[in-house]
């Protein structure tokens, strides 16, 4: 414990720094513990900012789903250790000033969907691409871009802020990584390299003789934390369907229980769940490559069996860049050879799109392939995340969850989702199934005195049920305001009943419904949420004029562009505005965390 007189000196020198001396002064004093050193004893200032240089580091992240977030804070953190003044900023939060102050300039930023930034690094984008964005003469830049290689637009958000950078003056400190799905080991080499060049002295440094940085420090995560690394095994409380006979769709409400896992969880936040494949599907892989169950195989370092790895490690559904490389070789297929060149990325997606890893191996046969050379041709089989449909408040030690199964034909075969499949089959009640929160900060509730405006389709409603359990339970006095869509009234109303008691007891104060595939909005017309939006016009704007918060949750492809849309022509009609004030007016609401998205 610290005495009276250190408490006081503490406390003085804490009201003397800014945010970027206290990060400096925390990870000095880190620094000293790490290696048992005491600041009067004679040893070298391995934590002083000499040993990086006195520039300004700004670790810069924009992040969809949290793995850019957690990127950057380890590089926070790891320059804390070793006396770099710097700065864990949001892009979502960036002011210009910060930008344009910026000395060493890091960024670790994702790509949302077919090559779109985050969600809530749209601003940021927008306003660094635009005209009044300040020159980085002087500055240095490194850039990290995860992405999906699924997509056509593979990590393009990365590559935009790496050219844009350089086109405002910055000089590349080390070359853009881009990273797949798994991103874990090329980002570590990246912070490393990063670190690396940081710390390598400039002449200035070494005619002063500086010390290079210390080795970086092995981290191992706290006992008892969860992360999907090291997943909780959640007992399965309760799995039920949602949806009522006759519906085209099945929707699934899961419980699960937290107990003994110390997770916590805020309304907004998702529950990563690590799914495992199809029984099924893995023994058609393995038939199909006429591979043993139990050929050995070795991933990440680590020797397993064949089939354990197809079961749980392995992306066996997805046709990836890699994937598709490998195949052609293997097989000398011409078509594969064909897809694979620099100018046929459109024809590339297509195909990936519409065919399965089975599909390829059936269509393109490999007369020998060994149990290796399959495992390095697919990817890690990556976590699903789940909207929480739940608040901790309303039932503590508990989490819930609303999954659509995801079922369909391809090329003449019934196909599954692999996580909505797993949670069906497996995800009985006292079974397990290994889960793990993902905090979203950018989906969060505002003071219990803000309305709230709350659209969503289909499991879209998910979070909205957590954020009327978490106002009930805090006995909020901001009214709710719920707009939801789905297909049939009579057999797809999920959560009605709750709804509807809510509706009574006044924890939601309207509820507005869309239901397209009854009676429709006109002769053969289907009904949405943006048809209600319109509907209620007047009482939507007069409601974001008098502070209310907007959420949209839902498909990314179509519902939400939709209701974007509809906002805009609601603003151009309530307030008279323009198209471009009309989007001005929502840019605005996103910049003050009042409009905030959480699509899929």
């Amino acid at each position: 414990m610290l005495s009276d007189l250190q408490w006081t000196q503490i406390r003085a020198l804490a009201e003397s720094l800014d945010p970027v001396q206290m990060a400096w002064v925390g990870g000095y004093f880190a620094g000293l513990a790490q290696d048992g050193l005491h600041p009067a004893k004679p040893a070298v200032d391995t934590a002083s900012p000499a040993a990086g240089g006195s520039r300004r580091v700004t670790v810069l992240f924009g992040s969809e789903t949290g793995n850019s977030a957690g990127v950057a804070r380890e590089l926070f953190e790891r320059l804390s250790e070793r006396g770099h003044p710097a700065a864990l900023i949001d892009m979502a939060d960036c002011k210009p000033k910060q930008l344009a102050d910026a000395q060493d300039l890091l960024i670790v930023t994702s790509t949302y969907g077919d090559g779109e930034p985050p969600q809530p690094a749209i601003s940021f984008f927008e306003w660094v691409e635009g005209r009044k964005a300040p020159r980085l003469d002087g500055a240095r830049f490194a850039v990290l871009s995860l992405g999906d290689s699924t997509y056509e637009q593979f990590c393009a958000a990365g590559r935009r802020l790496d050219d844009r950078l350089q086109a405002l003056g910055a000089e590349r400190l080390i070359a853009r990584v881009d990273c797949d799905v798994d991103y874990e080991e090329a980002a570590a080499k990246w912070v490393g390299h990063v670190l690396h060049t940081l710390a390598a002295p400039s002449a200035m440094d070494t005619a002063a003789g500086a010390a290079p940085a210390p080795a970086p420090v092995a981290r191992t995560a706290p006992a008892g934390t969860y992360d999907k690394r090291r997943p909780f095994a959640a007992r399965v409380i309760d799995n039920v369907v949602l949806t009522g006979r006759g519906s085209s769709k099945e929707v699934r409400h899961v419980e699960l229980s937290l107990e003994g896992s110390n997770l916590r969880y805020e309304p907004g936040d998702a529950l990563g769940l690590l799914p495992q494949n199809d029984p099924v599907l893995v023994r058609s892989i393995l038939d199909l490559c006429g591979l043993d169950d139990d050929a050995p195989v070795e991933l990440k370092g680590q020797p397993t069996k064949l089939c354990r790895a197809l079961t749980t490690d392995l992306d066996i559904v997805n046709v990836t860049p890699r994937f598709l490389e490998r195949w052609a070789q293997l097989s000398d297929a011409k078509e594969l050879h064909h897809l694979g060149q620099a100018d046929r990325a459109t024809e590339r997606t297509a195909f990936a799109r519409t065919h399965h890893v089975v599909d390829v191996m059936r269509h393109f046969p490999v007369k020998r392939l060994d149990a290796a050379t399959l495992a390095a041709a697919l990817r890690p089989l990556q976590p699903r995340l789940y909207s929480i449909a739940s608040s901790a408040a309303a039932v503590p030690g508990e989490v819930h969850l609303t999954v659509a199964t995801a079922h369909y034909e391809l090329h003449g075969q019934e196909r599954r989702g692999v996580a909505s499949h797993y949670l069906s089959v497996h995800g009985q009640p006292e079974k397990q199934v290994p889960v793990y929160v993902q905090a979203a900060p950018h989906f969060r509730l505002p003071a219990d005195d803000v309305p709230i405006i709350m659209i969503g389709a289909g499991t879209g409603v998910a979070p909205y049920r957590a954020f009327v359990q978490e106002r009930e339970a805090r006995g909020a006095k901001g009214p709710n305001w719920l707009f939801f869509g789905e297909r049939q009234f009579r057999t797809d109303f999920l959560y009605q009943t709750e709804w509807q008691g809510w509706l009574k007891d006044g924890a939601l104060a309207r509820m507005d419904v869309a239901f397209s595939r009854d009676a429709g909005h006109g002769a053969g017309k289907k009904t949405y949420v943006w048809h209600r939006l319109l509907e209620r016009s007047r009482d939507v704007y007069r409601w974001l004029e008098q502070g209310a918060h907007l959420y949209v949750c839902g498909d990314a492809e179509r519902m939400a562009p939709d209701v974007h849309r509809t906002l805009a022509e609601i603003v151009m009609q309530q307030a008279g505005r323009d198209a471009d004030r009309a989007q001005e007016y929502l840019r605005e609401l996103q910049a003050g965390h009042r409009y905030q998205r959480d699509v899929y």
